[in-house]
């Protein structure tokens, strides 16, 4: 009896510890969304004037107003926390969205700072008017609103099809919980909820692709 305490005590209980803690905070199965089908950017540029596509990417979307090397702290967050934890998944991408006239402040940006951290593949700044920029953020439908700047602390997590991502329903308690965006200046929620949040769109996706995988070798 002593034995199987001591085998449960070294081997179960560590497991389930695992499992539990691995589950995260999130207690959706398939993240919902919060806004379908929004509008591609493909249209706009980025420094070396080449499109950018939503479609077909898990996109990090964010906003970043006019004013970066005021805020670039946020980007060093998103890039350490949740970036380089994705940055080698094949169909991954980070799009920032500015003003037009920010480009030498992205220019510097990267030159004095992000340039030091590593690799920036799949990391996109595109530029757009001001006119463009409200545009395309109204069809979002989010409760959160751009600043003054054109700007906001918040990304979001975009899906294959354009569909916006995030908490809506009821959390682990029962409670009402709905989460459209992930505040870069708050390291905890980009550890505690778009880490989480990320693990299942990552999920979904491996789980698509071995469903097709299965279907093609029974065709």
């Amino acid at each position: 009896m002593k034995k199987k305490i001591v085998l449960f005590v070294l081997f179960i209980l560590p497991l389930v510890a695992y499992l539990f803690f691995a589950s995260g905070v999130n207690s959706f199965v398939s993240l919902p969304t919060i806004t379908k089908n929004i509008p591609e950017i493909s249209t706009w540029k980025t420094l070396d004037n080449k499109p950018v596509t939503l479609t077909n990417k898990i996109t990090i979307l964010g906003f970043t107003g006019n004013e970066v090397l005021k805020n670039k702290g946020n980007f060093f967050n998103l890039y350490e926390i949740i970036y380089t934890k994705y940055k080698d998944f094949k169909d991954f991408q980070v799009v920032m969205i500015l003003p037009d006239g920010t480009q030498s402040q992205i220019q510097e940006l990267l030159k004095v700072d992000l340039d030091q951290l590593g690799t920036r593949k799949g990391w996109s700044f595109v530029f757009a008017s001001p006119a463009e920029i409200n545009s395309f953020y109204n069809k979002l439908e989010l409760v959160d609103k751009l600043d003054a700047t054109l700007g906001t602390p918040n990304v979001y997590i975009v899906d294959k099809k354009r569909n916006l991502r995030g908490r809506k329903g009821e959390d682990q308690k029962g409670k009402p919980e709905y989460k459209e965006g992930y505040n870069t200046v708050l390291a905890s929620d980009l550890y505690n909820k778009m880490m989480d949040d990320m693990k299942v769109i990552i999920y979904e996706y491996r789980a698509a692709m071995k469903r097709n995988h299965n279907a093609t070798r029974k065709i």
